[in-house]
């Protein structure tokens, strides 16, 4: 393994309040190797440089801690994870957690079963397939303590994708880079309809950065519709509203 000045990486982390042992420090390095060296054959992040790395994915995966205790023993699900964010980083810092990794392409779930075993993860797993597929009650449905994003999407239209899979009691947490004031107008009504309701919004400046951060937590308290989530393509198109 290369040699890596870690000290922007320590400093977000206590920043953050978390102290890493030094396996924990190594496997955040090791995955970061192995998602260099895949990126170059396949399109993983066009963030690439070590630094901006650790504070783009490592820390703002992590800032999770600002708005749930990650240090309780709960299953996790990481909706449209993509290179493994946030869900990689949390199971290295908090190896409690209980992670299921879904994404809809195969090539990205093969890296991440690379990192995985080449980490030696336990109680983690990454699952190719789309978030309405999945959904179903014979699949995962309600399964989860509570269910994280990153992805890119309104959240009225991500709602609709993740709330699903919570139990009820449970929360889904969205990971946001703005001020969405008007978005959460929108969105108020589809989380009601989806049986949820927004219990904390966490606004930010990501540590070691200029970077904005909006974490919105929602609780789930009673059952999502069956017809939720509808067909791919429709969550985005038509909002509920």
């Amino acid at each position: 393994m290369n040699s890596y000045n870690t000290a922007t990486l320590e400093k977000g982390l206590k920043e953050l309040g978390l102290s890493l042992t030094d396996k924990q420090v190594e496997q955040l390095l090791q995955y970061y190797e192995l998602l260099i060296s895949w990126n170059e054959v396949m399109n993983l992040t066009a963030i690439t440089e070590f630094e901006e790395v650790c504070v783009k994915h490592f820390i703002d995966s992590l800032s999770l801690c600002k708005a749930y205790d990650c240090t309780k023993e709960v299953s996790v699900i990481d909706i449209g994870t993509g290179a493994g964010f946030p869900g990689i980083p949390l199971k290295i810092a908090f190896p409690n957690m209980k992670i299921t990794l879904l994404d809809s392409l195969g090539k990205r779930v093969k890296f991440l079963n690379e990192v995985i075993a080449q980490l030696g993860l336990k109680d983690i797993e990454a699952i190719h397939g789309r978030a309405e597929d999945f959904a179903k009650p014979q699949m995962l449905r309600e399964s989860f303590d509570l269910c994280v994003s990153r992805a890119v999407a309104n959240l009225a239209t991500l709602s609709e994708y993740c709330m699903p899979y919570v139990k009820v009691g449970g929360q889904f947490i969205s990971y946001k880079s703005e001020k969405i004031v008007e978005e959460m107008k929108t969105a108020g009504k589809a989380i009601a309809v989806l049986g949820g309701e927004v219990i904390a919004q966490n606004e930010f400046t990501l540590p070691c950065s200029d970077i904005y951060r909006n974490l919105f937590v929602i609780k789930k308290s009673k059952v999502t519709p069956k017809k939720y989530p509808r067909k791919a393509g429709l969550p985005s198109k038509e909002p509920i509203a």
